[in-house]
């Protein structure tokens, strides 16, 4: 499995972007998939997770601004990002094949290559 991600870009604050990860292979519509953020000399930490019906899981900071989505037939999971901060800026990753067990998640063994996001004040 490989994932191609996309989208990142530098903007604005209160500005909108969307990343979009597309998977090769023959694993998607039945497993999770997540976008995960690595700020500066921070640890990779989860932004959202959609599972294989379509549940949604956000990371607190995000609520109400991001929106996760997948499309299995395009192999691809969405993350559309509005009202962007400063705060927001970092390295985005897709990951695919997350576990969770109540409110916490496990990434899968599967990274894309991530994708950069600036979010200028």
């Amino acid at each position: 499995v490989q994932l191609q991600a996309s989208g990142g870009a530098s903007v604005q604050a209160g500005g909108s972007l969307r990343l979009s990860c597309e998977a090769s292979g023959n694993i998607f519509s039945g497993v999770a998939l997540g976008w995960y953020v690595q700020a500066p000399g921070k640890q990779r930490e989860l932004v959202a997770r959609i599972n294989s019906i379509g549940m949604t899981l956000y990371a607190e900071s995000v609520k109400g601004r991001f929106t996760i989505s997948r499309d299995n037939a395009l192999k691809t999971v969405f993350l559309e990002m509005n009202y962007l901060k400063p705060e927001d800026t970092g390295v985005y990753y897709c990951n695919l094949g997350s576990s969770s067990v109540g409110s916490r998640v496990s990434p899968g063994q599967y990274w894309g290559q991530g994708t950069q996001v600036t979010v200028s004040s």
